[in-house]
C-alpha cells in the first residue's frame, strides 16, 4: 500500500485567521497535488488587480512545491480561476513568467470566488521516485 504524505494539514490560515480544513498539498509514489492557491499574504488577500494577484498566488503554489521537494519544472497541470474574463490576458502573462520553460497542462475558468480576490491556481506535479 502506498503511504499518503500530507504537507501543511489545516491548510494553514484564511482571511480573518480561520483555520482551514484540508491539507496544502499531498502526494504519493511521485505525484503531488497542491491545493488551490489564492494571493493571500498572512490571512490578508493582497492589494491590487490581476497582476499582483496572480504573482502572489503563483509563489504562494511554488512555496508549496519547494517544502514538499518540487519545483516549477515538475508541475504537469494547473487548474485556475479568474474572477473576471478580462483578466485573462494579464493572467497568461505572469504565469508565462512562472511556467514559460515548462509550460504544464492548463485549465483555466470563470468562477465567483469564495474569497473577495480575482484569481484561484492549484496544480498537479511529478517527480520520479527515488528507489530507496
Amino acid at each position: 500500500m502506498t503511504d499518503i504524505i500530507r504537507y501543511g494539514t489545516g491548510g494553514g490560515t484564511g482571511t480573518g485567521g480561520q483555520h482551514l480544513p484540508f491539507a496544502r498539498a499531498a502526494g504519493a509514489d511521485g505525484w503531488l497535488f497542491v491545493s488551490g492557491q489564492v494571493p493571500m499574504v498572512e490571512g490578508e488577500i493582497v492589494a491590487g488587480g490581476i497582476v499582483p494577484q496572480a504573482h502572489q498566488a503563483i509563489r504562494n503554489l511554488i512555496t508549496i512545491l519547494q517544502e514538499a521537494g518540487y519545483g516549477p519544472e515538475h508541475v504537469v497541470r494547473c487548474g485556475v480561476w479568474l474572477d473576471d474574463p478580462r483578466d485573462f490576458q494579464s493572467f497568461n502573462k505572469v504565469f508565462r513568467e512562472y511556467f514559460g520553460a515548462h509550460p504544464p497542462a492548463r485549465a483555466a475558468v470563470v468562477s465567483s470566488m469564495v474569497v473577495d480576490c480575482k484569481v484561484e491556481i492549484e496544480c498537479v506535479a511529478y517527480k520520479r521516485p527515488v528507489d530507496g
